[in-house]
């Protein structure tokens, strides 16, 4: 199997692209909204995802991948079934929005430790704020981010917001895959 982006591009525009008047996680104003999660809990949407992300990181696996709930929780899912199918081991972890007041209160979980390498997963990236909220409590637990791998990138400054952090972002597609211009900036 292998990751079919023209696929992925169809299952994104038939499931997950919407037109008409939305407000952000951002609060940014748009004039179309991206869905991800019908695509990434789509089952055909899953696979090419997380055979997309995999491609990405073929040759420098990192040890762990996840991001914060809930956008990030299926593509975590995806590409580590994914990673156990092609006898690759590769851990996921969730990022808590807020700490549980019970149990061992901790903003990461999952099969991590100090020092592991990980890459942080997104559905879709407009100013990056959620990933870089996720890098944060990441960085906490003593884990090392090498990178943001997104779905789709908005192209309204998220790239420089984690390159202003120091971390580089790549995605499997843009909002220009979908001959939406982005805004001038």
């Amino acid at each position: 199997m292998k990751y079919d982006k023209s696929r992925l591009i169809e299952i994104v525009r038939e499931k997950g692209l919407q037109f008409g008047d939305f407000t952000l996680a951002s609060g940014k104003k748009a004039s179309y909204y991206l869905d991800c999660r019908k695509v990434s809990l789509d089952s055909e949407g899953a696979l090419q995802v997380a055979l997309g992300i995999l491609e990405m990181l073929a040759g420098d696996l990192p040890d762990a991948v996840g991001g914060m709930a809930i956008g990030a929780d299926p593509i975590t899912a995806a590409v580590i079934t994914m990673a156990a199918v092609q006898q690759k081991s590769l851990a996921g972890f969730i990022v808590r929005k807020e700490a549980k007041a019970h149990g061992t209160g901790r903003d990461v979980e999952g099969p991590v430790t100090a020092g592991q390498s990980c890459v942080i997963v997104e559905d879709v990236v407009t100013t990056g704020g959620s990933s870089l909220q996720a890098i944060e409590k990441v960085k906490a637990a003593g884990l090392e981010v090498r990178e943001v791998i997104a779905i789709v990138d908005r192209l309204e400054g998220g790239g420089a917001a984690f390159a202003a952090a120091g971390y580089k972002l790549r995605t499997l597609l843009t909002i220009e895959d979908f001959g939406i211009k982005p805004p001038q900036t």
